[in-house]
């Protein structure tokens, strides 16, 4: 017979999201309806937009991010989840800040630090589950390209000025910084680890190159999911298929280690597949096929159209996954 705690935790499995921006978003405000135990560990690379510029003024961790993740868990109906979102369209200091980003960055001041912050902006969203920096020290992404070119900030490699077609050779952080030992233990107990969707090498990788955090993952019992993405993404993936995007995540986590594959099969809207062709970005082909891994093919496209926030200066995404369709198919797998 099962005892009380082992029953528990199979009504309510821990499942840990890996990863960053907007994807992270996506599949923790579909999970926290279905499920509660939930952990995101985020990216703390960033260096693009509203983040890139309060990490240089102030040296702050880059707070947005973290700020996606908390509005995420949020009360759907909170005013302050819509605050915490609020973009600054005016001011020549304020424009393009989030409200989110300006209270993380001037709480961290308060407590000492961002993973104090994230606490106490933690209660004050009363969110379902926890938000975790995958570190906590300072570090920029260097991606070294094969024609020998090199970049080093996340915003350059998001936004390149250089041939977004040329493909990353590696990507490694300077300096090497600690993982977060909050963040090793939720994935030690994890149930259920999901990696992206989001930006391969901005979103995802970088949490992967902290050192332990690959090694815990692959070491961890949880069964391990990776959501391909819809779109590829000039100046990371461009020319990418499927089999690509899971090829370059095992280089950095580790063969075999990824259970299930998670992809759409619904067609996307031709309108928007015209957009994203003046960017040079395609949809990711599906050439899966059998491996260590399980291939779940199924419809994960979110049907409203995105707007974009006014004030935002950064380049998003025109179609996303579903939410509760990716919660619904990643609790099947549960």
């Amino acid at each position: 017979m099962k005892n009380n705690d082992s029953l528990s935790r199979e009504n309510k499995p821990s499942i840990v999201v890996i990863g960053g921006g907007t994807g992270t978003y996506t599949v923790l405000f579909g999970l926290k309806k279905l499920n509660k135990d939930l952990t995101a560990i985020v990216t703390m690379m960033d260096s693009g937009g509203s983040s890139g510029r309060l990490r240089d003024e102030f040296g702050v961790l880059p707070p947005g991010d973290i700020r996606q993740s908390l509005v995420a868990l949020s009360g759907d109906a909170s005013i302050l989840r819509k605050l915490f979102d609020y973009r600054y369209v005016k001011g020549e200091s304020l424009q393009g800040h989030s409200f989110g980003n300006l209270f993380l960055t001037a709480l961290a001041d308060i407590t000492g630090g961002m993973d104090k912050a994230i606490i106490e902006a933690s209660k004050v969203l009363n969110i379902k589950g926890k938000v975790l920096p995958v570190t906590t020290d300072q570090a920029h992404l260097l991606a070294k390209y094969e024609n020998g070119l090199e970049v080093k900030g996340e915003g350059n490699i998001d936004e390149p000025k250089h041939d977004g077609k040329l493909r990353i050779k590696e990507l490694i952080l300077e300096p090497k910084p600690k993982a977060y030992p909050q963040a090793l233990e939720a994935i030690e107990k994890a149930d259920f680890i999901v990696l992206g969707p989001g930006d391969l090498y901005t979103s995802i990788i970088p949490n992967l190159l902290v050192p332990g955090v690959a090694a815990a993952i692959c070491k961890a019992s949880a069964k391990k999911v990776y959501i391909v993405n819809l779109m590829t993404k000039y100046g990371q993936t461009f020319g990418f298929k499927a089999s690509d995007h899971v090829g370059t995540l095992e280089k950095y986590l580790g063969e075999s280690c990824i259970d299930y594959v998670l992809i759409n099969n619904t067609l996307l809207p031709e309108d928007i597949l015209k957009r994203y062709k003046e960017e040079y970005d395609y949809p990711v082909a599906d050439d899966l096929k059998d491996d260590s891994y399980k291939i779940i093919r199924t419809d994960l496209l979110a049907k409203d159209p995105i707007r974009k926030a006014e004030g935002d200066v950064l380049k998003r995404s025109l179609i996303r996954h579903d939410s509760h369709k990716l919660a619904e198919t990643i609790m099947k797998l549960v």
